[in-house]
């Protein structure tokens, strides 16, 4: 076995203790002890459910009449709480709903917990904090920290509410930040001036750029994380640190206190207390304009956005939140005109063991111990009539490293250098904190096989039964369980797993893949199957969780929800699963609360939507996919999303959204605005220079090898005398930006040195004259400077896709044009036909069976791309249809004539 996982580039540290220092018994203890927790799991999460709920109920927040779909409460003695009461949440056996006030009603509660007395956030909290708030955002997850720190920027007097602020920037699940379409996300975010990106980059230990073989379009870059190092990092910027001299974020305070509720005040079209105007200031005239393209689709999508044309929906209006201080059980009503709710997966949210089912949210890391669901603000929004569903995810278990063969493992490398996900971080040229000192790790890749899927397969039996999908539950289809790829691609015979550490101090090691709810004694089962993981132990079994969710229809463009003004939803509650798509809605949710509110506080006129177009951002995308077409699985980003997908690159993040975030409040920072001065000055320049260098055809062949610079081609007859320029050049399919500058500049070395040996022999000419010096200070004296690293993709993919850009604008266009065009009911969804369609697009539209292509256009999952490729098989085969036709029409005019 090897003794560390992880080794550092530099070879000179191994910060991981894997070596195999614990004993078998060691581990037999920790599993008991595991079992031990888990007979009292129930009792250990349920004391804060009946905390929750009991004052719920005290505050009239839950009444007769209230339903609890799906779940019922029981109550049983447990004098080792110090209570006389417990709380479980498990499925009735009917799954018929029960109504939580009848149950209650038959219970006798403690006095001192039924009993809420109303406090002063002054008398539970530091004096710093108000009563009133412009903006609440509720949860400090990621989708809670872009909006809290988006609304701040803003201007707008923020709270951000959690129920434990030593757990603000926890990373729940997998270990990391973007990805495939996931790393556009954080570059977008980061472009406007979110936070995750410059944390990521902080404590990132291990990076890589995905797809670095295809296009620049459709790299992600993706970033392991330090769990430790990624909390410590977010809740320095949230709180401040003395320590490393950061002042706590302008115009954000945190409060540490249980959500329990909204404060609202009902009726029917009543006025919002956080408007946002209507900048075409009527809706009707804006979807009839004469533009075109997404231009109209942003001003239309504004309009619907503003508080006018929701008004026909409204049925209440946010004035502020109930929460609860965990520490006294008092409650606080704190005002505000806007909140942004970010709950997650604690919105009735139930984990799940194998057959074992308690309430929480999550489990705090390294704990037995779970964070409680949020039961009163589903309830509130089952009663105004929002459309709830259940979801669910997994985490996988948590392995100890020590007992792992890494010899018997692949390993993967950081890449050098390391590209950060920080703009500003880029235009310094420099590279993530963690890289530049050389204490990068590497991961490992396992896999599954044969003996793995039967285990598999034979305890199926044993996993949690669930309350969406008939029991089997719905979870992410593109993060899916073992046992769903096991049973979705049954002819594979393997699996692969990424062993990706949790920092660089701790021995914990997360496989990446292998999510799924057994038992612990099959978990470990199943992993000591696997290469590698043979003697491997678990030192956290994994679990999935269930729980409420919105469909985003009833959203604007904007995240604020059309029933109830001021209040905005963002990241899991919307459907979605992720860090970066979380991140991404929070930071949209946020600017627009905090800029409504905002305005509404100071008393100046109601401001426009922020809302990015499907041409302008991944994050135009997501949330246009959401709120037009809903979801019914949980959410994630591809780049195959995005019909604009050739301009949305990860690499020009910034000069999409940049400017585009300071014109609205968001972009604050001078550093980062001068940053992208900088980065268009230069790419502008360099794009220049390949556009004004030109050389003969053959001789770009002869210096840079006629296999890449166009082949034979390049030396027929006749093609001496033409000319091409270095952009040109760079156009062709295999031409790279270095092959170009390597030729120019080994030219410019051979111009100077003539020019040298001229200068020289003019010297010596003018030996004679003294006045008459050489002139060194022409441009071509200076030495060749490559395109900077910080604009080099930039440069690269700007000309290489130009002409694509203008054939992806054709292409949309058509489309665009072929919305009423009709879809042949007798045509067959296969992918024998199909080859390019997803196997969600061919199960999507062989359930759906669209008869317009309007119609296709609205199922959630099916991509720009497959849509046009359906709409050109339809019309190729109409073609054939009426070729056809006309071919039997005129065999039967030439019979009619014969006869």
């Amino acid at each position: 076995m090897a003794s560390a996982a992880c080794t550092a580039v530099d070879d000179d540290c191994t910060r991981h203790p894997y070596s195999s220092n614990t004993s078998e018994t060691d581990h037999q203890e920790s599993r008991r002890k595991r079992r031990k927790a888990t007979r009292h799991r129930l009792e250990l999460s349920s004391k804060s459910s009946l905390l929750g709920v009991t004052s719920l109920f005290a505050l009239g927040v839950i009444s007769c009449g209230t339903m609890h779909r799906g779940l019922s409460f029981s109550f049983s003695r447990s004098p080792s709480m110090g209570v006389k009461h417990s709380i479980a949440i498990h499925r009735s056996a009917s799954r018929s709903p029960l109504s939580t006030t009848r149950c209650l009603a038959k219970c006798k509660f403690p006095t001192a917990t039924a009993t809420a007395t109303k406090t002063s956030l002054f008398s539970t909290t530091s004096t710093h904090l108000s009563n009133s708030y412009d903006v609440v955002v509720i949860g400090g997850g990621h989708a809670g920290t872009e909006a809290a720190t988006a609304s701040a920027r803003t201007g707008a007097r923020t709270l951000l509410l959690t129920q434990k602020t030593s757990t603000l920037g926890e990373l729940s699940c997998n270990p990391s930040i973007g990805g495939i379409g996931k790393g556009h996300l954080v570059r977008e975010i980061d472009a406007l001036q979110g936070v995750m990106g410059e944390v990521a980059d902080a404590s990132g230990i291990h990076f890589r750029m995905l797809n670095r073989r295809k296009g620049p379009a459709v790299r992600g870059p993706r970033g392991q994380m330090d769990r430790d190092l990624y909390k410590t990092h977010m809740q320095g910027v949230l709180l401040g640190d003395s320590e490393r001299g950061l002042d706590k974020y302008d115009n954000l305070d945190v409060l540490e206190a249980s959500a329990e509720d909204l404060l609202l005040e009902e009726g029917e079209g009543i006025d919002s207390l956080a408007p946002l105007a209507d900048p075409t200031q009527n809706a009707v005239a804006a979807s009839s304009s004469s533009s075109s393209g997404e231009e109209q689709r942003l001003r239309t999508a504004k309009a619907l956005s503003s508080t006018a044309a929701t008004a026909p929906h409204r049925r209440a209006r946010i004035r502020g939140v109930l929460a609860i201080d965990p520490s006294t059980g008092s409650r606080l009503e704190i005002e505000s005109s806007a909140v942004v709710l970010t709950t997650g997966t604690f919105l009735r949210g139930v984990l799940m063991i194998g057959r074992e089912r308690y309430s929480g949210g999550r489990h705090l890391r390294d704990s037995e111990e779970v964070e409680p669901p949020s039961i009163g603000l589903a309830l509130t929004l089952e009663r105004f009539g929002f459309p709830l569903g259940r979801l669910k995810t997994g985490t996988p278990a948590r392995l100890d490293g020590r007992t792992i063969d890494w010899d018997g493992c692949k390993i993967q490398p950081s890449e050098r250098p390391a590209q950060p996900f920080s703009h500003v971080r880029q235009s310094r040229g420099e590279e993530p904190p963690m890289a530049a000192v050389g204490r990068l790790i590497d991961c490992y890749q396992t896999a599954t096989n044969e003996a793995t899927h039967k285990l598999v397969t034979d305890f199926a039996h044993l996993l949690p039964e669930y309350d969406g999908m008939d029991g089997k539950g719905n979870g992410p289809r593109y993060c899916p369980s073992i046992y769903k790829k096991v049973e979705r691609f049954a002819e594979r015979k393997s699996h692969n797993s990424f062993l990706e550490p949790e920092g660089l101090n701790t021995h914990i090691v997360y496989p990446n893949g292998m999510s799924g709810p057994y038992p612990e004694e099959i978990q470990l089962q199943i992993f000591r199957t696997m290469k590698g993981l043979e003697k491997v132990e678990i030192i956290r079994p994994g679990y999935d969780v269930e729980y409420d969710f919105v469909n985003p229809r009833v959203l604007t463009h904007t995240l604020e929800t059309k029933a109830i003004a001021g209040l905005y939803l963002a990241g899991q509650i919307c459907g979605t699963t992720g860090y970066e798509e979380a991140g991404a809605q929070g930071i949209v949710a946020g600017v627009n609360a905090g800029r409504a509110a905002g305005a509404a506080s100071r008393g100046e006129e109601a401001p426009e939507p922020f809302v990015l177009g499907r041409d302008e951002a991944y994050i135009g995308v997501l949330i246009d996919d959401l709120v037009t077409k809903g979801t019914l699985e949980p959410y994630r980003m591809f780049t195959s999303r995005a019909e604009y997908r050739i301009s949305l690159r990860a690499d020009n993040a910034d000069l999409r959204l940049t400017r585009k975030g300071a014109e609205y409040g968001l972009v604050t920072d001078p550093e980062r605005l001068a940053a992208l001065d900088m980065r268009e000055t230069m790419i502008t320049d360099n794009v220049e220079r390949l556009r004004k260098f030109k050389l003969f055809v053959t001789e770009w062949a002869a210096r840079g090898g006629s296999d890449i610079m166009g082949g034979d081609a390049m030396n027929r007859p006749g093609r001496e005398s033409h000319k091409k320029s270095a952009e040109e050049v760079l156009g062709m399919p295999h031409v790279t930006l270095r092959d170009v500058e390597d030729v120019m500049a080994a030219v410019h070395r051979e111009q100077k040195m003539q020019q040298t040996h001229h200068s020289e022999h003019q010297q010596h000419l003018q030996s004679d004259n003294e006045d008459e010096a050489p002139n060194n200070d022409d441009e071509s004296e200076q030495s060749f400077i490559p395109t900077p690293s910080s604009v080099y993709d930039t440069v690269e993919a700007s000309v290489k896709y130009k002409s694509y850009v203008v054939r992806q604008e054709k292409d949309i266009e058509s489309w665009r044009k072929a919305q009423g065009a009709r879809i042949p009911p007798n045509i067959i969804y296969d992918h024998s036909i199909m080859p390019t369609f997803s196997k969600e697009e061919i199960e999507k539209l062989n359930r759906y069976k669209p008869t317009t292509f309007a119609e296709a256009s609205q199922i959630s999952g099916l991509t720009p791309q497959s849509l046009v490729y359906l709409y050109h098989h339809v019309m190729k085969l109409n073609k054939e249809s009426k070729r056809k036709s006309q071919s039997v029409d005129g065999s039967l005019a030439t019979a009619d004539g014969t006869v």
